[in-house]
């Protein structure tokens, strides 16, 4: 192995081990107190407050209820270009999700995000994030969506509870 690549391993683990930036191995989602967490095992490295589907509580069982999906999930892409500002989609549904939706006969949905505010909105993002707006959706302001995707890798695990 060459000597630039044993640099760089070094130059890593120094980083990371004395004053890096903190790791964020999982996020938690707190509906109830309308709060998602970014962890380091169990250590709060960022709190954020946020908005949920229109009809938050209980899990989305179905598309168009409005509700944001229950359970443990991954972050598994960042889209920059769409209806929103910035987001990392969020792999709902899952299995069981897809089961539970067979059974009852419905369509369980999809498209669940992180994101930040609705393109070309003009209000304060205090103001519209004092309310549930979205369809299923966890957002967020642009601000904070820009710092989010700063801290949490593609694959980060994402746990969303009541």
């Amino acid at each position: 192995m060459s000597k630039c690549f044993f640099a760089f391993i070094f130059a890593l683990f120094t980083f990371s081990a004395w004053g890096g930036e903190e790791l964020v191995d999982w996020v938690k989602v707190d509906k109830s107190k309308r709060r998602m967490y970014l962890m380091d095992g169990s250590k709060v490295v960022k709190e954020y407050r946020i908005a949920l589907g229109a009809s938050p509580k209980g899990h989305k069982v179905q598309e168009g209820d409005n509700k944001t999906p229950e359970g443990d999930y991954t972050l598994d892409f960042v889209i920059n270009e769409s209806n929103f500002y910035r987001s990392m989609h969020i792999t709902y549904p899952n299995f069981i999700d897809t089961h539970n939706a067979i059974a009852l006969g419905v369509d369980p949905g999809g498209d669940i995000k992180v994101h930040g505010l609705k393109n070309g909105e003009q209000r304060p993002a205090q103001f519209v994030q004092s309310f549930d707006w979205t369809n299923g959706c966890i957002a967020i302001t642009n601000e904070e969506m820009d710092e989010f995707l700063s801290l949490v890798q593609v694959g980060t695990p994402i746990r969303i509870e009541w």
